[in-house]
């Protein structure tokens, strides 16, 4: 199901399915994801696509710095005020949604970036008389950069995924152009699937793979790259998700990726792939496998996406522009040496195409 959901709401989004398997592994690992990137590089299309997808109630709200906080967790309830019991009417609002998008989610006020706080971390809402535990499965926050003042570092760091968007690239333009303008059907989803899986996740071994992991954070440390120790430790949460996803009990060095995710800045994303190529070598996960290439540019999950591609590439009518391309990118990739039997028969395939 989880695959199937993925491949529905990647359709039409160049270059941005590793977003929607961002997403959906935060939703099962029950934490919070923030998109970096400029206008226009379709941040809010595939956070609103996978809310729909996995179903529930869902909010969404572009911050802005004269927002109140009653626009995102709703007003007083007057009707209690005349007796004197301030409680608020969360009726739609955010305390009660279970999936969330926030644009611009560093633009709020102190209000109600304090509330959000509570919220994101505790799934608790707090004001006057009222208490109300939060459904929240995940909140999917979008700015254009991440923030520069401390003030808001500790707000920043409760979002633990981070992916970093840029523009299309320009090989892809005309797949995008294409794309664009076809209209996506999703039919909602069922969250009783995504709390199957977050059980699951909840109740994989780590054992073997926290030795691992805490070498990685030391090669990190080496390089400069310091990860918060809340940020360390949840990072297992993630590493969980994404063995349950590919349906293991007991998480090993495959799973190790998301660890890339919970680095905070782009950069030092680029140095922390880089220091931890070795380790990362191992990484495997067919349901994620476009976002576990991009975290750790492991060959065995490149060479799954190019199989991926260059079927695709395939399907009648064939287009050699597009078969020229994966080609291209599959000696790019590999060596004669190195290049796994699967791909070595696709890539005689693609040829035969060509003649």
């Amino acid at each position: 199901m989880i695959s199937t959901l993925i491949e529905q709401c990647s359709q039409g989004l160049v270059e941005r399915r590793p977003v929607v398997e961002a997403i959906v592994l935060a939703a099962v690992a029950r934490e919070h994801v923030l998109l970096i990137g400029p206008p226009g590089t379709a941040k809010s299309e595939a956070a609103r696509r996978v809310a729909r997808g996995l179903g529930g109630n869902y909010f969404e709200y572009l911050l802005g710095k004269f927002s109140e906080p009653s626009e995102l967790f709703g007003p007083t309830d007057l009707r209690k005020l005349k007796d004197g019991v301030l409680e608020t009417a969360t009726d739609g609002m955010l305390p009660e949604a279970e999936v969330a998008f926030l644009d611009e989610v560093f633009a709020g006020s102190t209000a109600i970036l304090n509330t959000l706080l509570t919220l994101l971390n505790e799934r608790v809402y707090r004001r006057g008389n009222t208490r109300l535990k939060c459904p929240l499965r995940v909140c999917v926050g979008a700015s254009n950069s991440l923030p520069e003042g401390e003030s808001l570092a500790a707000f920043a760091d409760r979002f633990l995924v981070r992916c970093f968007l840029h523009p299309v690239s320009d090989s892809l333009l005309e797949e995008m152009l294409s794309g664009g303008r076809e209209k996506v059907e999703l039919s909602a989803g069922d969250l009783n699937v995504l709390d199957e899986l977050s059980t699951q996740a909840e109740s994989v071994d780590l054992k073997e793979v926290q030795p691992i992991l805490a070498q990685a954070i030391r090669k990190l440390r080496r390089e400069g790259i310091n990860l918060s120790d809340r940020r360390a430790v949840r990072a297992q949460n993630l590493i969980a998700a994404a063995a349950a996803i590919s349906g293991r009990e007991k998480a090993g060095p495959e799973d190790l990726w998301p660890l890339i995710l919970a680095v905070p800045t782009e950069d030092d994303q680029k140095l922390a792939r880089r220091c931890l190529r070795e380790l990362l070598s191992q990484t495997d996960n067919p349901a994620l496998h476009h976002l576990a290439e991009d975290a750790s540019a492991a060959l065995q999950v490149r060479a799954r996406m190019l199989t991926e591609e260059g079927e695709k590439a395939l399907t009648p009518p064939v287009d050699s522009l597009r078969v020229e391309g994966v080609l291209r990118d599959i000696d790019a990739n590999f060596s004669e040496t190195d290049l796994p039997a699967e791909l070595a028969q696709l890539r005689e395939r693609l040829k035969s195409s060509l003649s």
